[in-house]
C-alpha cells in the first residue's frame, strides 16, 4: 500500500498555502511534515484525511479499498481530542470505537495507553495529557492502514510519549503508514521528512 501525493495544491481564504507538493509513502514508512507555523502542515494532514478540499493535484492510495476514501482508511488525529466530558473514559472510547467500526469493547486499547485504571471516571476530570492518550486510543481500538497524526506529543509527558513511539513502530512494523506533522523529534528512527515552505 503506497499513499501518493502529485503537484498538490492549498488554499486558504483564497490564497495559496503550499503548491506542486509531492511525495509517497508507502507501508512501513513514516513521513515527518515540518516547517515553520502557516506553511500548511495541520492543512496538509486534514486534506490527506478528506477534510479539506483539494485546490490543485491528486492524492492516491495505491493498494487501499478501492470502495472507501483515502479518510476512511485512516486516523486522523488533530489538535482537539474530541472528548464529551460527561462520558466515562471507556464510553468515549466506545462510541469512537463503534463509529470508526472497530470492537465493542475496547479495553485493550485502555491497557495500552496505560489508563484502564480510569476506565470509570468521567472524561471531564482529565489532565490535557491523559485527554490526548484517550485520543490516541482510538488509534489501538480500531485498526486502520494509515495514521494521520498532528503534533501527537502535545502535552504528553516523557513517560506517554515513549507509550506513543512504541504503538508507532508497532504501527510501521505491521505494514502501516504514517504521516505525522511536528516540530519535535519522534524517534522514528529513518522515517522521511517533507519540509514546507510558506508560498510567497
Amino acid at each position: 500500500m503506497t499513499l501518493s501525493a502529485q503537484a498538490l495544491s492549498c488554499q486558504r481564504g483564497g490564497r495559496p498555502v503550499f503548491e506542486g507538493l509531492g511525495f509517497s509513502v508507502a507501508g512501513g514508512e513514516a513521513l515527518l511534515v515540518t516547517g515553520r507555523n502557516g506553511a500548511g502542515k495541520s492543512s496538509l494532514l486534514r486534506m490527506i484525511a478528506g477534510l479539506l478540499r483539494i485546490a490543485g493535484g491528486t492524492l492516491s492510495l495505491a493498494g487501499g479499498d478501492p470502495e472507501r476514501s483515502i479518510g476512511e482508511q485512516a486516523h486522523y488525529l488533530g489538535h482537539s481530542d474530541a472528548l464529551k466530558p460527561a462520558l466515562t473514559v471507556a464510553e468515549n472510547l466506545a462510541f469512537w470505537s463503534a463509529w470508526l467500526g472497530g470492537a465493542s469493547e475496547p479495553r485493550e486499547a485502555l491497557t495500552a495507553v496505560a489508563l484502564e485504571a480510569l476506565a470509570e471516571l468521567p472524561a471531564a476530570y482529565l489532565s490535557a495529557g491523559q485527554k490526548r492518550r484517550l485520543s490516541i486510543a482510538r488509534l489501538v481500538a480500531v485498526k486502520r492502514p494509515l495514521w494521520l497524526l498532528d503534533e501527537p506529543t502535545s502535552a504528553l509527558d516523557a513517560a506517554s510519549q515513549a507509550v506513543l513511539l512504541d504503538l508507532m513502530r508497532g504501527h510501521l512494523a505491521g505494514g502501516g503508514m504514517i504521516v505525522a506533522a511536528t516540530h519535535l523529534p519522534l524517534g522514528l528512527h529513518g522515517a522521511s521528512e517533507l519540509r514546507l515552505e510558506r508560498a510567497a
